[in-house]
């Protein structure tokens, strides 16, 4: 019997035919910056010649940053408001940062605020259930929109101005009295559950997300990441307690800008926030960042790319630290300014080595940030690249930078920063930026000035004291041959686990006596199918399914044939698009072969096909005769099978001993689920009896349907048989 070839076959059908689905970011990742240096400007003045090149470009001044005329002011209730009057468009915006963060999550129930800030807004209010307010808005064609970051919250609304009194009542209504809907928590919770099952998808994303958590702890609060585990345990009372302790007047700033009096608002704004007075202690303060990394290589093997993704670096620094506008400048020069930069120069334009590669001084507004290099190239070329990087890196420690990369630099920071106040809008949300983190109102000017001062002198000292090579945490995630052994570069090499724990099955309390029956109980199974050394008899296993899956858009019809012999197993499935082959040997190795073409066998897919050959009936079946399987009694007539790999399956017998029901734990695109199938039409084959139906249900709703057409048992099957390719 093949009770999860529904799971396998629905996420083939999705990887290799869909298109790549939006991925959620991972906790903690954050991608190597980029700058878009001066794309933006107006059109260059330049003296027509046969051989100009970019050097000659001449661009005008940017005009000077001149700040609108905010109005701020604080209501009773200790809510502090930011008013921007402007009639250009007639929209009104507004957005609230709120005290609190991620970093402050449980580490038991890490995620926890991820969870909150999407069902703030979705999950309704005490009046309006979460789909009701989508229909006002939509209605009005305007928005709503909550999360939670690293160390903010927010909640935003936009509206066209005529809607503005309808909409601020129902943001009101959202930031004070949210419902918490159970529903919506269970959604954004199979949804982060999916993020969590594909997180390993992209090497890119891993060498970003694993850099981060080796740089500040994989155990602090700011290296921590969901797991199904901690997934699993928030609940709603954790959310309303979240809400009570971060959400109050006090603890937040609101803006809102756009078409509007000045006056009118806050007339407004101070008669709708009057009647929320709850107080509140302050939060703590964000944790310090305390962690010492232990500087190597980190590799993680990826076996579906050819290219090596890699970041190296180590902490960084704050934007309030005197000396980030020469540390932004510096890095620029070595990685961040474009084709213009070292990096991208020598091991890009020169050496042919990268696709794409950069570096950055990401400082942060109230912890130390990272100083990172980043990118990815050719798998062969992985070890000299990483050399090259190395000397680029000492060279502009070493020596003063020239006057030409010291005026590109400046000018390209410069001119970025410009655009972060090019509309209202953005200087509004800047300075609130500004406002939240404790920075001077001034700081942009500053920072302005810092840079326009920053010298040659400047850069190579701050390179120098402030780039620590020996310090250097280095991951690199690509495939198993390199050309040339990471260990040649006379650093530790340490190899990076990235598999993904899934949670611990909700197991029957087990002891002697628990233990015994569940052997009683599966000789009783035994002895109804056939017998013990029947079953035992079996080498090999071959069955054609037709598997209907009823939970994907239009349903899906499978016609899947499996093979098993051993801990290998093969899979062809003929689907309405062509035809997919898995394989398995049993050991993490094997293939998948379809329409796109035959690759490794991705890891998750290696788990999926093991859960299979451990639910077969033959092999679950002999569970006590499985070494690392325990076997248990969990009610009078129900068999809970466990083992070392954190497979877990519970059969219900009837009275004869013949299995009614198959509970068990397996795979799909949103991680793991509990399935249960409910055999039908049993029939003798050689001597022992199969079921030749399923229908495979998940929370009360059934998902597909099995019709086993033909067993083989015993057939001659060779290793071969399973592991050639199509």
């Amino acid at each position: 019997m093949n009770p999860s070839a529904l799971r396998i076959a629905i996420c083939l059908t999705v990887t290799l035919c869909g298109t790549a689905a939006a991925q959620m970011v991972p906790r903690g990742a954050k991608p190597a910056p980029a700058k878009s240096g001066a794309a933006n400007l107006k059109a260059p003045v330049v003296a027509r010649s046969a051989s100009r090149t970019w050097r000659d470009l001449k661009f005008r001044p940017l005009k000077e940053i001149r700040l609108p005329e905010i109005t701020s002011f604080t209501l009773a209730n200790g809510l502090k408001v930011f008013l921007l009057e402007d009639h250009e468009l007639p929209l009104v915006r507004g957005f609230a940062y709120v005290r609190t963060g991620n970093v402050f999550d449980p580490p038991e129930k890490t995620g926890l605020s991820d969870v909150f800030g999407d069902v703030l807004r979705t999950g309704g209010t005490k009046s309006r259930t979460g789909d009701e307010l989508n229909e006002l808005l939509e209605g009005m064609a305007a928005s709503i929109e909550s999360g939670v970051g690293e160390t903010n919250g927010s909640i935003g609304f936009n509206t066209l101005s005529e809607h503005t009194d309808k909409v601020l009542n129902i943001f009101y209504e959202i930031l004070t009295e949210p419902r918490f809907a159970q529903d919506k928590i269970e959604v954004i919770q199979s949804r982060l559950r999916s993020s969590i099952a594909r997180r390993n998808d992209q090497a890119g994303a891993i060498a970003a997300r694993e850099f981060e958590r080796l740089v500040y702890g994989p155990e602090t609060p700011w290296g921590r990441q969901m797991e199904y585990e901690t997934l699993d345990r928030i609940g709603r009372e954790d959310l309303l307690a979240f809400y009570d302790r971060y959400y109050f007047p006090s603890n937040i700033i609101l803006a809102v800008y756009g078409d509007f009096v000045t006056s009118t608002m806050r007339v407004k704004l101070e008669n709708l926030f009057s009647k929320w007075n709850v107080k509140r202690p302050a939060p703590p303060p964000v944790p310090p960042v305390t962690a010492k990394a232990k500087p190597g290589i980190y590799f993680a093997e990826k076996s579906d790319v050819n290219q090596t993704f890699f970041r190296m670096g180590h902490l960084g620094g704050k934007l309030s630290d005197k000396d980030y506008p020469a540390l932004e400048v510096m890095a620029d020069i070595l990685g961040g300014g474009g084709f213009t930069s070292r990096l991208l120069q020598k091991v890009r334009s020169d050496l042919g080595y990268a696709y794409s590669i950069s570096a950055g001084w990401n400082a942060e507004m109230d912890h130390p940030g990272t100083f990172v290099i980043g990118g990815s190239v050719k798998a062969e070329n992985t070890v000299d690249a990483l050399k090259v990087i190395r000397e680029e890196v000492d060279k502009i420690r070493s020596a003063e930078v020239t006057d030409e990369e010291l005026r590109i630099a400046k000018e390209s920071t410069l001119n970025s920063f410009v655009f972060n106040f090019d509309t209202p809008a953005k200087t509004i949300q800047r300075l609130m930026r500004y406002e939240y983190y404790g920075y001077p109102k001034d700081f942009i000017f500053q920072y302005q000035k810092a840079i326009a001062a920053v010298t040659k002198v400047d850069v190579l000292r701050v390179a120098k004291q402030y780039i620590k090579p020996e310090e250097f945490v280095i991951v690199a995630v690509g495939p198993k041959d390199l050309g040339t052994a990471l260990s040649t570069l006379n650093l530790p090499v340490n190899k990076l686990d990235i598999s993904i724990p899934e949670p611990k099955p909700a197991t029957a309390k087990a002891d002697a006596q628990t233990l015994a029956a569940g052997k009683q109980l599966l000789a009783k199974l035994q002895r109804a199918v056939g017998g013990a050394e029947r079953i035992a008899s079996v080498k090999d296993y071959m069955h054609t399914a037709n598997v209907t899956v009823q939970n994907v858009p239009g349903g899906l019809k499978v016609t899947q044939v499996t093979r098993i012999l051993g801990p290998q197993i093969r899979l062809d499935q003929k689907l309405p698009f062509g035809t997919i082959t898995v394989y398995s040997d049993g050991k993490g190795g094997g293939f998948l072969s379809g329409p796109q073409g035959t690759g490794p066998l991705p890891p998750q897919f290696a788990k999926q096909t093991q859960e299979e050959v451990f639910r077969n009936p033959i092999s679950l079946w002999l569970s006590d005769r499985i070494a690392d399987r325990q076997v248990n009694a969990a009610g009078p007539n129900l068999i809970e099978i466990t083992d070392s790999q954190n497979n877990w399956a519970r059969v219900e017998l009837d009275a004869s001993g013949l299995p009614t029901k198959l509970s068990y734990k397996s795979q799909d695109l949103s991680g793991p689920v509990e399935n249960e199938g409910v055999y039908g039409d049993w029939r003798e084959v050689d001597g022992i009896k199969l079921p030749h139906s399923m229908k495979v249900s998940q929370k009360g709703k059934v998902v597909a349907e099995i019709s086993i057409l033909e067993y083989k048992l015993n057939s001659g099957l060779k290793e071969e048989d399973l592991s050639k390719r199509p």
